[in-house]
């Protein structure tokens, strides 16, 4: 089997001793245009994988913050094609920064499990994030993603058992996604100690490594869960950020967020 594109930044950022940095943009918040802009603004601001949230009415994750960008998405009429049209569009203008999607199974099966993996793969997609899909039914997305050579990430969080991490690590491909809390996603003042708990927990069942996410919104969060996760997760806070800056500020500010995340002091 061939190294993907994650494993690869995976082993880079295991060499040079760095913390991955992993921003989550919600496709097509406050626009496409902006996404569009996000992107290579991130790349250049250090962001070594980027994961792209596929805007749903009935999310099972996401706290107040995603649920916002969200529905602000919907109402541009962002679809799942949608999304796999910005990743082909970023492929085409340079990007080869690996891309995860994020979003729920319902999506993928309206368009086709089989359908939407061949696309995703076309579009230049490095990955799936499906919340809502547990182990045990996983079995054809794992299957078609396995076909075009895509990672199936799954998550894993501090009420999950040993059992079904170990399940869900064996057939687990590129990293594991742990969730530092139980609850949804959104800022939070400190890391819960229950994600250092989780983290050394899956990592007796896997070698893969292990990317923290759900309430990470500072650099010193960056820098404390560096000792024990692979890379760190950020959504909430760029999006809270994306939101609330001045339009023509809205790519700078998020540029300059993931430099300090990436770089913290």
């Amino acid at each position: 089997m061939s190294i993907s594109s994650i494993a690869n930044v995976f082993r880079r950022l295991h060499a040079s001793k760095q913390v991955g940095v992993i921003p989550f943009i919600t496709v097509g918040f406050p626009d496409i245009e902006t996404t569009l802009e996000l992107i290579p603004a991130a790349v250049n601001a250090g962001a070594d994988i980027i994961e792209l949230g596929i805007p749903f009415s009935d999310p099972l994750a996401d706290g107040t913050t995603i649920q916002k960008a969200s529905f602000k998405a919907l109402l541009n009429h962002v679809t799942l094609k949608t999304c796999l049209e910005v990743c082909a569009k970023s492929r085409s203008s340079g990007i080869d920064t690996p891309i995860v999607l994020m979003g729920y199974y319902n999506q993928f099966l309206a368009y086709g499990v089989k359908e939407v993996c061949r696309d995703a793969a076309l579009s230049g997609v490095n990955g799936f994030i499906v919340p809502d899909l547990p182990t045990e039914e996983s079995k054809l997305l794992l299957g078609e993603c396995e076909a075009e050579g895509l990672d199936l990430i799954p998550l894993l969080a501090p009420t999950s058992s040993d059992d079904r991490i170990q399940r869900a690590c064996a057939q687990a491909r590129g990293f594991i996604y742990c969730v530092s809390v139980t609850g949804v996603t959104g800022r939070r003042s400190e890391i819960s100690n229950q994600a250092e708990q989780l983290v050394a927990k899956v990592r007796n069942y896997t070698d893969l490594p292990i990317a923290l996410g759900f309430g990470i919104s500072k650099p010193e969060h960056v820098k404390s869960i560096g000792r024990f996760s692979d890379a760190a997760i950020v959504g909430s806070a760029l999006m809270d950020l994306l939101d609330t800056a001045p339009k023509n500020e809205k790519v700078n500010k998020i540029a300059t967020f993931i430099r300090n995340l990436k770089n913290p002091i």
